[in-house]
């Protein structure tokens, strides 16, 4: 038998001056690698062929940085809860602002709800700059016990609840303790206020009874220093929402004609200044027996600046003095003796408005004095069915 025998290629040694040459095939294949290998100079794409992790945590950094992009040009504050906005404009700032923590005895406060500072916020991030707030009303109001007292300061505090902020309510009821019914209501108006007590009610004296409680008011102004503009409203008066408007730019003392009824209930006064202009010009008042009183003017019918309670140099005189309404004048001549203390004559008041020739409240005579104070404004028994 013929025996096939395979001729062996001699190895190669490194002294052999020639050598193997690839075949073909085996340098196509090493061609078509040359061709998709990239150069080992480009960082990124020597990642996409190492291992699988280093090509996820290349594309998790790169998502990661483009999902917080949206968010690189909004402003973060997070300390808006505990800034305080100033009770004014950035000329006209108060000296000192209502301090709504420091409540003397018998005074209850109401602090402003989270959702109205959150209002706030928001209307400060839509402006993009300060709010500007305008004066301060100081709305002063004696109350006591009686029938109609509960429709009267509902209805006062839903006119003011639509006024403007700031707006402050300092209501004074007349006893030694606030009345629970009162203290409810107050907290259920929807407006920041005040609740005082006055020790030295006189409720026998009806002469006397707003008296006390408006000096009560007058004190506590002075005592915290609060910086506004003050406005006498009684409960049973009524109010246009101009009024409070008007009386926000007062820069003093402000006077305006006032609509009444007469003490017969059957046809309307005016009482207040005549005005030409800004000026204050003289009186108008339908009372004969009121004609000797220096300023012809009803309670509801002014309104002034509280830095004449508590600054000696914008009093006109008796700086050594508390201004406070006097309980030793006859009655209807509470008006003019308080106003005196302010101001020395007319050259020193303001037409509200100018030319006086609007009717901005009412002072409406329709108390009745032979109805029972029903307790906590509530009928104890049903009604008799008689029809």
């Amino acid at each position: 038998m013929a025996s096939i025998r395979r001729t062996l290629s001699p190895s190669p040694h490194h002294h052999s001056p020639h050598r193997l040459q690839p075949s073909s095939s085996s340098k196509f294949r090493h061609q078509n690698q040359n061709q998709l290998l990239p150069p080992p100079s480009s960082f990124p794409f020597v990642l996409l062929y190492r291992p699988p992790i280093y090509r996820f945590l290349l594309f998790f950094l790169l998502g990661f940085m483009f999902g917080l992009f949206p968010f690189a040009h909004l402003h973060f504050d997070l300390d808006l809860d505990h800034r305080s906005i100033p009770f004014g404009p950035p000329s006209l700032l108060p000296r000192q602002r209502v301090d709504f923590h420091s409540v003397s005895p018998g005074l209850q406060t109401q602090h402003i709800s989270r959702a109205s500072r959150n209002r706030i916020k928001q209307a400060i991030m839509d402006s993009g700059s300060a709010v500007k707030v305008g004066k301060l009303v100081i709305a002063v109001t004696p109350t006591y016990n009686r029938a109609t007292q509960g429709y009267y300061l509902n209805r006062l505090a839903h006119t003011l609840r639509l006024v403007e902020p700031p707006l402050l309510w300092i209501v004074v009821e007349g006893g030694e303790a606030v009345t629970p019914e009162t203290a409810l209501l107050l907290s259920k108006s929807g407006v920041m206020y005040r609740h005082l007590v006055c020790p030295k009610y006189n409720s026998t004296n009806f002469k006397d009874r707003g008296v006390h409680q408006r000096n009560t008011a007058l004190e506590h102004i002075e005592t915290h220093r609060l910086d506004g503009i003050i406005y006498f409203a009684d409960d049973d008066n009524v109010y246009s929402l101009e009024l409070f408007d008007r009386i926000r730019q007062i820069r003093k003392f402000g006077t305006w004609p006032v609509a009444m009824l007469a003490q017969g209930k059957n046809k309307a006064i005016l009482e207040g200044p005549v005005c030409d202009g800004d000026r204050v010009i003289g009186w108008h008042t339908n009372e004969k027996s009121k004609r000797l009183r220096r300023f012809h003017v009803d309670m509801s019918g002014f309104a002034f600046n509280s830095t004449l309670l508590w600054d000696p140099k914008r009093r006109y005189h008796v700086a050594w003095n508390a201004i406070r309404q006097l309980d030793t004048v006859p009655e209807g001549f509470q008006e003019t003796t308080f106003i005196e203390q302010l101001v020395e004559d007319e050259s020193e008041m303001e037409a509200v408005p100018p030319g006086c020739n609007k009717i901005l409240n009412w002072h409406l005579h329709l108390e009745s004095k032979n109805l029972p104070y029903p307790k906590g404004w509530e009928l104890l028994e049903n009604l008799n069915v008689n029809g």
